[in-house]
């Protein structure tokens, strides 16, 4: 039950008494509410994808965290994020075993208890200064979504690169409520998320989804914004990009053994990628594309590999889009490169386009702070020998006169990345990514709906290939072209569309990123600001 606050108290002239909140929960239903925030929104991502669920689950994190202090709601934040991040990505446990899965769940549990504070004193300080009932609730919810996105922000940009893998609007790539990404982003997408759900909170808060003819007026803009951000997710169309004809793309799903701990014979990887490969012989193509780790070492240096991939695409007649860890000098990468048809002979990488990594995963394909772990974990960070260096270099190759944007696995949770090949005029996206660490989790599941909302967002057809699936071609609309099972060997072979134009969504999200994360902090900082002024003068 909602209990009652000062902000609800209004004296004869309407305006109320107090405005500073008292807790709606007590401490303890408060920290039940948020585990059932965490629950809740870990349903809305796949592989249950009840999407609707994330919605109640914001809800319940922003009740809980109503009237706290601010130790209580570092409490708060901490059990949500904590048992949030635990079960999203309890698959991390599949590759090292418990500790790092722990470690990871409850460092980001902690960032999110500290980065939940600004909610909680939006909550206390926001609402003194705005006495219009109707104008201080659009005001305090425009705050709190902002903050949620700011938040989004912060975990997805620090530490080590960040890690922006839980967005609340990935919980909506299987939905039409997508298309708004390729208006405003995918952070866009998320605020409007948040901000319907602050707003029909502060008016179940303040009575005003009983409206009565006197009581009505005070919350018509509330009322008024809240149907706009329903009919908008509703029913936005897309955002256009044009047709350019379609692109011949086989993509192969080897399944071999390309997990970090997997047992493998020599270039056992490659013959399950070649085998899988075998029934697109002769079928006329434009592009052959191999997952992440399809190759068991640098074809720049081994002639066996180089030689294999010279047959294979003489067998395709086209170019393959492969992929290896390759070595510069002193430097590893995780890289892709277009391996053109038939060149007969060992190639230098300088004669051949490729993209590097740009987000090496930390503690996965390099250590940072390497002694300091060391001494706190030897035995997990020395099965990390190799040292991944991030790529810089365009996120594009030309199929032709084609350019193809790319993502190499977990680079697609990084916006720019994204951004950029769109920007070089890529009119087709790749993702490859190596899921073998993850087999039996729904870690493929969760990266396939960011491919999905990534495919809206861009207004591109997306090709997701995976060493061990889920594989599947996307269309700009986020449907399902054509997939492949996983754990299982496959290829498929698909005209895919081509699309040219950028979206507003790919050029104006990273401006409304930075307008939610400084705009919201800049409103609850100069409310505290106000706050500490009044104060003395009150006392005085």
């Amino acid at each position: 039950m909602i209990v009652a606050s000062r902000i609800d108290a209004p004296d004869r002239a309407g305006t109320p008494q107090s405005v500073t909140p008292r807790p709606v929960l007590p401490l303890w239903a408060a920290l039940i509410a948020a585990l059932a925030s965490a629950g809740l929104l870990n349903l809305a991502f796949p592989a249950t994808s009840v999407w609707i669920a994330a919605f109640p689950a914001a809800a319940l994190l922003l009740l809980a965290l109503i009237g706290r202090r601010t130790w209580a709601a570092l409490l708060v934040g901490f059990v949500y994020g904590a048992a949030f991040f635990l079960v999203l990505v309890s698959w991390t446990a599949r590759y090292l075993g418990p500790v790092p899965w722990l470690a990871l769940g409850l460092f980001e549990g902690a960032l999110t208890a500290v980065a939940l504070i600004p909610v909680t004193l939006a909550y206390r300080w926001v609402p003194r200064f705005v006495r219009p009932r109707g104008l201080r609730i659009v005001v305090l919810a425009l705050t709190q979504a902002a903050l949620w996105i700011g938040r989004e922000l912060f975990l997805g940009n620090w530490p080590y690169g960040g890690f922006p893998w839980p967005r609340i609007a990935y919980t909506l790539a299987d939905t039409p409520m997508a298309r708004v990404t390729s208006w405003i982003g995918i952070s866009g997408l998320g605020f409007l998320m948040v901000l319907l759900v602050a707003l029909v909170l502060e008016l179940i808060r303040s009575g005003g989804l009983r409206i009565g003819v006197a009581r009505g007026g005070r919350r018509l803009l509330p009322l008024a914004l809240s149907a706009g951000i329903v009919i908008v997710l509703a029913v936005a169309p897309a955002f256009p990009t044009s047709a350019n004809g379609t692109m011949r793309i086989g993509a192969v799903q080897g399944n071999g053994p390309t997990g970090y701990f997997d047992q493998r014979a020599p270039l056992a990887v490659l013959n399950a990628q070649a085998a899988a490969t075998e029934p697109l012989f002769g079928k006329r193509m434009d592009l052959l594309v191999w997952p992440e780790g399809g190759l068991d070492a640098d074809p720049f240096q081994y002639p066996a590999l180089s030689d294999a991939l010279d047959e294979i695409s003489d067998r395709v007649g086209a170019p393959i889009l492969a992929n290896a860890a390759t070595q510069k000098g002193d430097l590893f990468f995780n890289t892709s490169f277009l391996w053109p048809r038939s060149p007969h002979g060992t190639l230098a990488r300088d004669d051949v386009q490729t993209h590097s990594k740009r987000h090496p995963v930390p503690f996965g394909e390099y250590v940072p702070d390497r002694p300091f772990f060391n001494a706190i974990v030897p035995d997990l960070i020395g099965l990390i020998g190799r040292e991944y260096t991030p790529g810089s270099d365009v996120p594009v190759v030309r199929v032709g006169d084609t350019p193809v944007g790319l993502a190499i696995c977990f680079d697609v949770i990084y916006d720019e990345v994204i951004a950029e090949g769109v920007g070089e005029g890529a009119q087709v996206l790749v993702f490859q990514t190596n899921n073998a660490d993850f087999r039996g989790t729904v870690e493929n599941l969760q990266q396939l709906a960011i491919a999905r909302m990534r495919a809206v967002e861009t207004g591109r057809s997306v090709v997701n290939i995976s060493t061990i699936g889920t594989s599947q071609v996307i269309r700009p609309d986020g449907s399902t072209q054509a997939t492949l099972k996983s754990d299982h060997p496959g290829a498929l072979l698909e005209d895919v569309e081509l699309r040219t134009g950028v979206t507003a969504g790919v050029i104006l999200g990273p401006w409304i990123e930075q307008v939610l994360l400084w705009g919201g902090l800049i409103v609850v900082a100069g409310s505290g600001l106000l706050a500490g002024v009044r104060r003395p003068r009150a006392a005085g």
